[in-house]
């Protein structure tokens, strides 16, 4: 069953408000609706959506990978080095979303055939994926040159609008449709809140969960995608510690830690809270911990309300 999304809706539009008539009051000082800043968020959103995306979906199931950070630099690096070698990007890039989606199989295989919990599985994966990158490039930056089509397509824009921000409205709303219109969706739900009681009316957990873990695969390499468009180079280490911040954005949005509850809207708020507090307290010139506190906390505040729904649910 999915949780209304209301109460981060609400934090969410009280924000902007509060940015707003900031930002009206004190033009020069706290310059958010600049086009440059409104430019710089647009930008940056797509990258840890399309990450908190593909986590959400598998957390509703039941399920965690903490190795998305990793899967997105190796996957990016993967796309990179196969158009320095003079393949079109229009082809690397669905190589590299195949090959995240084969890792999120295999993820969801062995935590599924083993009987264990993804948290270690993947927290492995992690590991050997960040591992992989250095054996596979080494430490080095790798620069990514596509067809300007590609790069009009993914790092461009359409009637102002940055193309990759455009992009990630899309999959929201696919994936909206998917979660809460089609009866894939309900068995997700199902999966996550009743394993035992999924089984039992004949929906296959075990597929909806390795499929939940493939669409976690993709778009990681989704999102690697967007992010090495935008700056045509991609770092070995850029994608650690953006796993954590994907299931926070999850969790900020309402998904339970069950598994079951939570909904695509609130997720992707999720992902717009995260940036715009990130924004803010750049705008007031914070030190870099503020950021790491705000959101250490709201995670747990949200962790706690969360559960306070889920009680009230069960009472």
């Amino acid at each position: 069953m999915a949780m209304p999304a209301g109460g981060i809706l609400l934090v969410f539009a009280t924000l902007q408000v509060a940015c707003i008539v900031g930002a009206l009051l004190y033009p020069d000082d706290f310059r958010y609706l600049s086009p440059q800043n409104l430019t710089i968020l647009m930008k940056a959103v797509p990258v840890l959506g399309s990450l908190a995306l593909g986590a959400g979906i598998l957390m509703i199931s039941g399920e965690f990978d903490l190795s998305i950070g990793s899967v997105y630099t190796f996957t990016a690096i993967l796309m990179a080095t196969l158009v320095n070698g003079g393949l079109s990007a229009f082809i690397a890039a669905p190589i590299g979303i195949a090959a995240g989606v084969l890792i999120g199989m295999l993820n969801g295989t062995i935590t599924l055939r083993f009987g264990l919990p993804s948290f270690i599985v993947t927290l492995g994966g992690l590991l050997f994926w960040r591992g992989a990158v250095l054996l596979y490039n080494g430490a080095v930056q790798v620069r990514f040159d596509p067809e300007p089509a590609f790069s009009s397509l993914f790092a461009g824009t359409i009637f102002g609008i940055n193309a990759a921000f455009i992009w990630i409205l899309v999959l929201a709303a696919a994936f909206h449709l998917l979660l809460h219109r089609h009866r894939f969706g309900n068995h997700v739900f199902a999966t996550g809140g009743n394993p035992g009681a999924a089984t039992a009316i004949g929906i296959n957990t075990g597929r909806v969960k390795l499929i939940a873990f493939a669409i976690a695969g993709g778009m990681a390499a989704v999102a690697g995608i967007l992010a090495t468009s935008r700056v045509g180079s991609v770092q070995p280490g850029q994608g650690a510690g953006l796993e954590l911040q994907a299931i926070a954005a999850c969790v900020i949005g309402g998904l339970s830690l069950r598994g079951g509850r939570g909904t695509i809207l609130g997720v992707f708020l999720g992902v717009l809270l995260i940036h715009t507090m990130t924004d803010v307290l750049l705008l007031l010139r914070a030190p870099g911990f503020y950021l790491d506190m705000f959101i250490a906390t709201l995670i747990v505040v949200a962790a706690i309300f969360n559960h306070l729904i889920e009680r009230r649910g069960l009472a």
